[in-house]
Parts: C-alpha cells; sequence; structure tokens
C-alpha cells in the first residue's frame, strides 16, 4: 500500500517533463566533468534516465549509447550544441544521430544563448523543420539572461530551457518562475552549487542555528546534498543537472534524492546563507 510519504518522495524524486511527455528521475546527468561511462550504467541502474551529451563529451559516449540502446523510450538524450546558423544546427544534430546511434534526440538545447548561438530566424526555422522531420522533440536553451528568458518563456518556440538557479541565484524567482504558467516549459537548473561557493567554508559568515540543531551541527558551509534538495525543493524545476567528477561525487549527489523535499525553515536557513555569501565581495576560504 502507498503511504502519503511514498507518494511525497516519488513526487521530489520524479516530474514528467512537458512536450517530451517521459517521467524523469529529478537528477540529470551531464558528462563532462570527469566521470566515465561506467559511471553511466551506474546511475542509470538506480533511475536516473536525463544524459546531456555534447560533440567533447566522449568518456560518455558508449555509456550512453548502451544504456539509450536497452530501452530508449525510458531514457532522456539531451544534446548541448550551439548555432549561428541553421545548417549548422542540422549538422550537430544530425552529427549526435549517428555518434550515439539513435533515431531521434529529445532535445536539441542551444547553447549559452546570446554568447556563442544565436536565436535568429534562420536557426529557429531549421529547428522546427528538424522537428516535424522527428529527428529532435523539443527545442531548448541555456541561458543566462533572466529577463530574456523570461519572455522566451512567454512567447516563443522553446520548450525547455535551462537556467542558473541556486541558493546564492534566487533571481528566476522574480524574473523566469512567474512566467511559466502560459506555455508550461521544462525548467533544468544548473549550478546548484554555485560553482562550489555554496559548499567551501568562508571567513566572516555568521549564521543561526541550522534549524532543529544542537551546537555540534557541521553547517555551515552546505553539503551538495543540501544544494540540490534546495532546488528540486521549488516546484517551478523539473530537474537539477549535476556534472560530478567521479563516481563518489555522484554517489553522495545521489543521496540529495533520497533525503526528500525540505521543511519552509530549512529553505529559509539555506535561501539566508545564500544571501550572505552573495553579499561577499571576496572570499577568504577557511
Amino acid at each position: 500500500m502507498t503511504t502519503e510519504h511514498d507518494r511525497i518522495q516519488s513526487d521530489f524524486s520524479f516530474r514528467m517533463l512537458p512536450v517530451i511527455e517521459k517521467r524523469v528521475f529529478r537528477m540529470g546527468i551531464a558528462g563532462n566533468y570527469g566521470i566515465g561511462s561506467s559511471d553511466i550504467e551506474w546511475a542509470a541502474e538506480r533511475g536516473a534516465n536525463y544524459w546531456v551529451w555534447g560533440a567533447s563529451f566522449k568518456k560518455v559516449t558508449e555509456g550512453i549509447k548502451e544504456v539509450i540502446r536497452k530501452n530508449r523510450e525510458k531514457n532522456v538524450v539531451a544534446l548541448l550544441g550551439w548555432g549561428f546558423f541553421g545548417r549548422q544546427v542540422r549538422r550537430s544534430i544530425e552529427n549526435a544521430l549517428r555518434k550515439l546511434n539513435t533515431d531521434y534526440l529529445d532535445i536539441f538545447i542551444l547553447g549559452w544563448l546570446g554568447r556563442t548561438s544565436i536565436y535568429s530566424q534562420g536557426v529557429v526555422d531549421a529547428l522546427l523543420k528538424l522537428k516535424q522531420e522527428g529527428k529532435i522533440k523539443a527545442v531548448g536553451t541555456s541561458i543566462h539572461d533572466r529577463q530574456r528568458a523570461g519572455q522566451l518563456a512567454l512567447d516563443s518556440e522553446i520548450d525547455l530551457l535551462m537556467i542558473r538557479y541556486n541558493a546564492k541565484h534566487t533571481g528566476a524567482e522574480e524574473d523566469i518562475f512567474p512566467y511559466l504558467r502560459k506555455r508550461n516549459p521544462a525548467v533544468v537548473s544548473y549550478t546548484a552549487l554555485a560553482w562550489q561557493q555554496l559548499i567551501t567554508p568562508v571567513k566572516g559568515i555568521e549564521t543561526a542555528p541550522w534549524p532543529g540543531s544542537n551546537e555540534e551541527a557541521t553547517i555551515p558551509p552546505l553539503t551538495p546534498e543540501l544544494c540540490y534538495r534546495f532546488v528540486l525543493s521549488n516546484p517551478h524545476i523539473h530537474l537539477v543537472l549535476t556534472g560530478p567528477k567521479n563516481r563518489e561525487q555522484l554517489m553522495m549527489n545521489f543521496r540529495a534524492m533520497q533525503q526528500g523535499i525540505l521543511t519552509p525553515e530549512e529553505l529559509n536557513w539555506i535561501r539566508q546563507y545564500g544571501k550572505r555569501i552573495k553579499s561577499k565581495k571576496r572570499f577568504d576560504y577557511i
């Protein structure tokens, strides 16, 4: 018999992705920081099924190929690419299809929109054509410009937004999340640890005790698990990306999924800590 705790935990750990219409484990794996193909297969055995791949992610290529070979419809493959012209986008997608030995990609993510990619009509037309051909299911973009992301959420061909969101950088709550309801694009978050700043001891940070803890509590700094749980406790986030360097880090990050949603008191504590980190002009690490 399913208990209320089981239901809440399932809702925390899994989410249906809009447009793609696949149920995903809410921790996606980016394979560009050190893990290899055996780590991909290890993660898949524990429920992971959202994979970010790029042309330079060679160490995980065979692992992703093997995982999707066993069950293509269960897995979501997101290609992080770029393009100034439609033909460049098409070429990168068709090359990825060959290298991963698959008939389609779930998502093409136009990388770093506004810096190394251009959202021109030619690029849009090429993506819509590729979508029509069944070579991609959804169009995504990674973007730092929050105001522009909010406008894309309101009115564009974008099905998925890959954005920065963590306890230090919460601006998406004002600039992006209020605009999601109209079209309901998928939202993928990255930089949960704020480039290690949230998990590294810093001098001169005073905080209240961790909710319900005693004097022996080791927080601050935050743990990776708390950083990921903070992001995933936001209902607007469909999944968070992790880019572990090795199996040990991957195992540690997966523990966040087992620990579940944070309490309001814990969320507020982490939010306040993130504000203190953001206010630091320079970091004196302990």
